[in-house]
């Protein structure tokens, strides 16, 4: 039956709209809270770039109602849509709340970024409603991102949260619901489960937080498939009577811990709790545990029903079976599937000719060491045809020799005609470096497509060796999927790229890339139109004090100062007078800013440290720069100052500091990144080029 019911649009941009327009395309308003105010349900309000705060008119909290969708990019998970602030509201509940969002029921939001800096500031409030949240990123609230309470049942699919100071998602009371393959990274805790909350939580990424999952009193969550790593303190850590389902005999887990500080799992409680089928290592087990059946080689997996004796417990398994009974895969004459044999370049032929039924677009030429009456013959000129394989320069096809995984993965994304990789997807990759330069788009896009599926470990590609007769039917099922011709699947080997990347062309291995994308995540700096980031250009002073104004956001020390080449309508104008107040630049004597002159290294260190305020740095410590006989002298302090903070990072010599050369774009983000961590507001960085002590 088709839906009849119309869906209004109504248009916001916090930059050109004018609150007294319709809302049109033409004609956006200007706040959120204004389009709000004429809305008709069901509505989607569209937000163009920009921030949505007190000063473009926005009356926090923003009440989303019954079917209403907030909409800004989910392709980006909100990039540059920043919906940030804080207003009270009586929780039947907790009492008075500082919310950015509220959302009822059955409202949608989607592709955009929240942020609450008030202390105790919450970015999505949801209570007893069933709204979605999908694709947002909840950053830098002051107490957590999203919070859950009541009987709520949201569904919270994709998200990104991070750097949130309490929590990246709590959820409270007698709550619900499913929140399904978000990324929790660098928040104080990844997810707070309390009260009786019982909800879903499967094939999230919990990493780098400094408690993945704290569980109290009588909460009862089903975790499923999560990936819970590198989190400094601990993974899962159960009080209370808390009582999570780790799965069962009939029913593993499949949950991946590694690499947490001091637990995996802790069980504070007095209650046995079963785990089984998860991976996790057995000595980061504290208290009452039973560990069942623990050395699964495929948690998800061990509990699927296979049409192959070799393929009970493979990781594989659920893949193989759909395609096995699909006709699209069969196996061998002695009634196994033989997951870890290499395929044929033949095999793969018929296997693809089977999967994919597309117009050819290819004009197929005879392939001189293919005969007619080869049993693969028409298969070959099938998938050739269709554009996922071709033959060599000396006309053959070469139907006995291996295949790559690389070569797969290349043919699928040839194939399926996929486009829109980003390069530093790659610097997942720990064996990055043997990926073919012709092949790095198509490996990226496959990426980011999610067909790649790495076992045993999801950061290691491989891409040189004989794929897998397993490997095989994964890549071929996720190419399925990428095309709406079958289901996903849950697998941890499914590889997830990491959404803090953003897509700058020109960035990999170079020596800042861990800086930039860093910085950009946070919306802290920004690249060109054309996709790159140019990070050996060099850095005016006017994108200097542009970028400081974004990074740090400081309050006023003194009255800006009006510089007599700064006209109002100049693109830095605000940055400018907002870093100058603030003490992180002067001008010239001559009462001239000169923004267009080039911001040299040195202004650079002994900006941070000014407006920043840092003291405590000994003048020995110069003595580790070789050409410390160039600073000035009314530099020396505080280039001590920032050396002793970590703030100085040198390249390609860590020994030579360069002071009065230009800073380039690459040397300001990650000096200005170094400063971020010096202050305590993100994470440290490992790179060879930061100078200590």
């Amino acid at each position: 039956m088709v839906n009849s019911t119309l869906v209004a649009t109504l248009y916001v941009n916090p930059t050109v709209g004018n609150d007294t327009d319709a809302g049109s395309r033409v004609a956006p308003t200007r706040s959120i809270t204004r389009a709000l105010k004429t809305i008709t349900t069901p509505t989607i309000i569209q937000l163009a770039a920009g921030t949505y705060s007190d000063k473009n008119g926005e009356i926090f909290p923003l009440v989303i109602p019954t079917g209403v969708m907030v909409l800004g990019n989910e392709a980006t998970k909100g990039q540059g849509i920043l919906i940030a602030g804080s207003g009270e509201h009586q929780s039947p509940s907790f009492g008075v709340q500082n919310i950015t969002l509220i959302l009822l029921d059955d409202a949608q939001l989607m592709g955009v970024t929240v942020t609450n800096f008030a202390v105790k500031g919450t970015g999505v409030w949801i209570e007893s409603t069933a709204p979605t949240l999908a694709n947002n990123t909840f950053t830098n609230c002051g107490r957590e991102g999203v919070f859950v309470s009541g009987t709520a049942k949201p569904a919270i699919l994709d998200n990104l949260f991070v750097q949130n100071s309490q929590g990246g998602l709590v959820m409270a009371r007698n709550s619900k619901g499913e929140v399904l393959r978000n990324v929790l990274q660098k928040n104080a805790l990844g997810m707070a489960i309390s009260d009786f909350a019982a909800p879903l939580i499967a094939n999230n990424k919990l990493s780098e937080n400094r408690t993945a999952i704290a569980l109290s009193r009588d909460a009862c969550p089903v975790l499923r498939n999560n990936i819970i790593e590198k989190n400094t303190q601990g993974g899962l850590l159960v009080n209370g009577n808390a009582a999570p389902d780790l799965g069962s005999p009939q029913d593993p887990a499949g949950n991946i811990f590694r690499d947490n500080g001091e637990f995996d799992l802790q069980n504070a409680s007095s209650v046995k709790l079963l785990s089984a089928g998860n991976q996790l290592n057995p000595a980061r087990v504290k208290g009452l545990f039973e560990l069942i059946a623990a050395n699964y080689d495929s948690p998800q997996s061990s509990s699927i029903s296979t049409s192959f004796p070799d393929m009970t417990g493979h990781w594989a398994a659920a893949f193989v079976e759909v395609l096995f009974n699909r006709k699209l895969m069969s196996g061998l004459p002695d009634g196994s599937f033989a997951p870890v044999a290499p395929i044929t370049r033949a095999q793969y032929a018929a296997a693809i000719a089977k999967a994919f039924q597309l117009q050819n677009t290819n004009q197929v030429r005879n392939f001189t060491d293919v005969k007619p009456d080869f049993w693969a013959a028409s298969a070959i000129r099938s998938a050739a045809g269709m554009g996922f394989i071709s033959g060599f320069p000396d006309g053959t096809f070469r139907p006995a020799q291996n295949l790559t995984k690389i070569q797969a993965l290349v043919s699928l994304v040839n194939g399926l005609r996929l486009s829109g990789g980003n390069p530093n997807v790659l610097l997942m990759y720990g064996d990055r470096a043997q990926i073919p330069s012709y092949a790095t788009n198509a490996i990226a896009t496959a990426t980011q497509k999610l067909l790649v599926v790495n076992y045993p470990q999801t950061q290691q590609l491989e891409p040189l060796r004989d794929i897998t007769r397993a490997e095989v039917a994964a890549l071929i099922y996720q190419a399925l999927v990428a095309i709406g011709k079958e289901k996903a699947i849950a697998s941890p080997y499914i590889v997830q790229p990491d959404p803090d990347i953003p897509g700058f062309t020109d960035l990999v291995g170079h020596w800042a890339e861990a800086f930039i994308p860093a910085l950009a995540s946070m919306n802290l700096t920004k690249g060109f139109l054309d996709g790159s980031y140019q990070p050996d250009k060099l850095m005016t002073r006017a994108q200097y004090a542009a970028i400081v104004a974004m990074a740090f956001n400081p309050t006023p020390k003194r009255p800006a100062p009006d510089f007599t080449d700064i006209p109002k309508d100049f693109w830095a104008y605000k940055a400018i007078q907002i870093a100058a107040s603030s003490g992180f630049v002067g001008g010239f004597n001559d009462r001239t800013f000169r923004p267009n002159q080039n911001v040299q290294r040195l202004q650079v260190i002994v900006s941070l440290v000014n407006g920043l305020g840092l003291t405590g740095g000994s003048l020995d410590t110069l003595v580790r720069y070789s050409d410390q006989d160039s600073i000035p002298d009314y530099a020396r302090t505080a280039i001590a100052t920032a050396t002793q903070q970590k703030i100085v990072v040198n390249y390609p010599d860590i020994k030579q500091l360069s002071p009065t050369s230009p800073a380039t774009r690459g040397e300001v983000a990650a000096m200005v990144y170094q400063a971020l961590v010096a202050i305590g507001r993100i994470s440290g960085i490992n790179s060879p080029y930061i100078v200590s002590l």
